[in-house]
């Protein structure tokens, strides 16, 4: 099973962030701008204050009737992180994710935040895997039966 580095190697390590008192509406630009569906949320201390998602959004915003030019993100920001490091396996990362149902996970290292992974990042990987895993033994079954693979 790999690890997170696998994804972040594969992807990049680009991690988007917004400042805690930022607008909401500010934050949704962002994600936009950069097509993620979650940003990091920055303070004056701490690289990684919480984690702001379209779910967050969704659900804290726009269902209870909120205006995002004026509400901070700090207001609906999900402040208990739920993280892993680059030498997570990937299967413990879908395992946190799906037993805290969420959908992005940030990556940190003893700096802060280097990376954020997704559920479909995962899946797209286990599935890339276990192709070549396929492909590998048919290979073999089919050089045992006296073919050439």
């Amino acid at each position: 099973m790999s690890t997170v580095q696998v994804i972040l190697d594969e992807k990049g390590r680009n991690v988007w962030s917004i400042d805690q008192d930022a607008t909401v509406y500010e934050a949704v630009e962002l994600m936009a701008e950069k097509n993620v569906g979650a940003l990091v949320v920055t303070s004056a201390d701490s690289k990684l204050a919480g984690i702001l998602s379209e779910r967050d959004y969704a659900r804290k915003v726009i269902l209870i009737d909120r205006a995002s030019k004026t509400t901070k993100v700090s207001e609906i920001m999900t402040a208990e992180v739920i993280l892993a490091q680059e030498d997570t396996l990937l299967d413990r990362c879908m395992a946190l994710m799906t037993q805290n149902g969420i959908r992005h996970l940030p990556i940190v290292n003893n700096n802060g935040p280097v990376g954020m992974i997704t559920l479909g990042d995962i899946m797209k990987t286990i599935i890339k895997e276990q192709s070549s895993t396929i492909e590998e033994l048919e290979s073999v079954m089919y050089e045992d039966q006296g073919g050439e693979g």
